[in-house]
């Protein structure tokens, strides 16, 4: 054999080995994305029972994404989805077995949550258990549109029935029921969700509840969002409707009242009582009116107004917090309060060293006792429980990944859990397929069903 020979074989070999060292390598990332696949589900499993058991409402975080976004590093809008989905899951126990076993990504499950139920969960696991995750997107964005489709022919009955009424309910509060043609209604949403995005929000996802988008966030959060388009919209409106102060909101509070929750007048102008709490909380950063009455309540003198934290200090305070929420890991920027450490009604002083940026939800937190404002001895701020224990950020790089994946497979074939290069992967061969014959099927599981 000539040396020509002998080194074309060397060659051939090597390359021969290259292509197996290779395939080796997908087969590895193939099998290790089986594993992830499975602990994706247990993570899903775990933030369901979390959520369930409100683990999370120890009046550090407003919902169970913000202890996610917190806690775990996951950006705000993932940390919802992850939410929905885990929540979603528990009514769809083929789908959630398949991704138990390391068959489903949960790209695809993510998809498929949103549109699948009862009727349709057999045909959209066979379909994301033989196509790659850009056939289950499409899929579930045409069956969705579909679905959609077949709404349009209520139109016109909807503004027919279209209607707003509203009532103050016994305790004062305001009742509001109406019905929304599907255009002023979607309008409406789209407000709503906008405002969510800027407020903390509490996450109370149901399951039972069929449109995603109502699942994103729980009631007391839209109400929340609702006072901020109202806000809004009264700052911002149509030129008709600005001018002056007469879109302030005005709560009248005894002064003994304010300082020592003494008994006095504390209700919002023309409308119900508020405790001496929520009066202090509104009053930590809004214009103030000192009136001097006579006993059958007539006003004798009237004070010139003032802002209880002056525009240049509030400047000075959004300069120093970086204009965030003080909290540790709250992520919120927007909609912040100027917070009294010790309260002006109290004899605290308006300077920067007793003022701190909080958003609305930690600010609700402080004024009713589930969260402590301490001023260390070195001018930091330290959040504690009632019972003394700090809130504490968590520190960088606090997610290490495993030192080993094979920690990974040890615990799933402990666990019972099987998985090898074939689990994860697409059993699709690449031969096209019938798109709009699979939307009809849906449609007609839908129907049926």
């Amino acid at each position: 054999m000539s040396m020509e020979s002998v080194h074309r074989t060397q060659q051939d070999e090597a390359r021969a080995a290259d292509w197996q060292s290779l395939q080796n390598l997908g087969h590895q990332i193939v099998e290790l994305a089986g594993h992830l696949n499975a602990a994706n589900y247990r993570l899903l499993m775990l933030i369901a029972e979390w959520d369930r058991r409100k683990g999370w409402s120890d009046g550090a975080s407003a919902s169970c994404a913000h202890w996610l976004n917190w806690k775990c590093g996951i950006d705000m809008g993932a940390a919802r989805e992850k939410v929905r989905t885990a929540h979603a899951l528990l009514n769809l126990p083929k789908i959630a077995a398949a991704m138990e076993r390391g068959e489903l990504s949960y790209a695809k499950v993510r998809a498929l949550t949103r549109v699948a139920c009862p009727n349709t969960e057999d045909t959209l696991l066979m379909y994301a258990l033989h196509g790659t995750a850009v056939h289950v997107e499409r899929i579930v964005r045409d069956f969705r549109r579909c679905k959609e489709a077949e709404e349009l022919g209520r139109e016109a009955q909807q503004q027919l029935d279209r209607k707003l009424t509203w009532f103050h309910d016994q305790d004062g509060m305001l009742v509001i029921k109406a019905r929304l043609p599907a255009e002023a209604g979607q309008m409406f949403l789209k407000a709503i969700e906008a405002a969510c995005e800027e407020i903390p929000t509490e996450d109370d996802v149901s399951a039972e509840t069929p449109t995603v988008k109502w699942q994103i966030h729980s009631s007391a959060g839209r109400v929340d969002a609702l006072a901020v388009m109202a806000e809004t919209f009264l700052a911002q409106g149509p030129a008709a409707l600005k001018g002056g102060d007469r879109h302030q909101i005005v709560v009248h509070v005894a002064a003994e009242t304010l300082r020592d929750s003494a008994a006095g007048r504390c209700n919002f102008e023309h409308g119900p009582s508020v405790s001496a709490e929520t009066a202090r909380r509104l009053s930590c950063d809004c214009s103030v009116v000192p009136i001097v009455e006579n006993e059958d309540g007539e006003p004798l003198n009237v004070g010139r107004k003032t802002r209880s934290i002056p525009p240049a200090l509030h400047r000075a305070m959004r300069s120093r917090d970086r204009g965030c929420c003080r909290f540790p890991g709250c992520p919120n920027t927007r909609y912040l309060d100027g917070h009294h450490i010790q309260h002006w009604a109290h004899g605290g002083e308006t300077k920067l060293s007793n003022l701190v940026s909080l958003c609305r939800f930690h600010h609700r937190q402080v004024h009713e006792g589930n969260v402590a404002v301490l001023v260390l001895d070195d001018g930091a701020i330290r959040f504690v429980t009632p019972t003394g224990e700090s809130f504490d950020s968590t520190l960088p790089n606090h997610t290490q990944p495993l030192s080993d994946w094979h920690q990974l497979v040890a615990t799933h074939e402990e666990q019972g859990l099987h998985i090898d290069r074939r689990t994860a992967a697409t059993r699709w061969d690449g031969e096209p397929y019938d798109h709009a014959w699979a939307i009809e099927s849906l449609l007609r599981r839908l129907r049926t069903g």
